[in-house]
């Protein structure tokens, strides 16, 4: 009896350190093999723009930033899960253990090619989840 409550409390002290929500933002860049002008300008804008105004929350792991490809297969899963068959920029806001996914992709187009504006946009949307979490 006693081995038993000494597993329960183990297992109940496991999932309480381990089990915490992590607080975050994943910006996902999606991209076909075969990108177009502004398909590459939404990437080097966007790592601009993080590199920039956001490389403590990048260093510190509160904001994480991938590129995938969607032709790669190994990437399927998250594609789909973005719905993403070709370029696509999204915020995955995960705040207390929700995700909440923001498609900024027609705005990666409509700025895509005027780096200050996209620059100024997209830092005040970030700015504005990092308040959220």
């Amino acid at each position: 009896m006693k081995n038993l409550q000494l597993v329960v409390i183990c297992c109940l002290l496991f999932v309480s350190a381990y089990g915490q929500s992590v607080n975050k933002i994943e910006v996902i860049d999606f991209h076909s093999t075969h990108r177009c002008i502004t398909c590459k300008a939404i990437e080097s804008n966007t790592k601009l723009v993080l590199e920039t105004n956001f490389a403590k929350e990048l260093k510190d792991g509160v904001i994480s930033f991938q590129i995938v490809n969607v032709d790669d297969e190994n990437n399927y899963k998250l594609a789909e899960k973005f719905q993403a068959t070709g370029t696509g920029l999204f915020l995955n806001v995960i705040s207390n253990g929700e995700e909440k996914q923001i498609d900024l992709t027609q705005f990666g187009f409509m700025y895509g090619k005027n780096t200050a504006e996209f620059t100024k946009r997209l830092k005040s949307r970030i700015e504005k989840q990092l308040s959220k979490i």
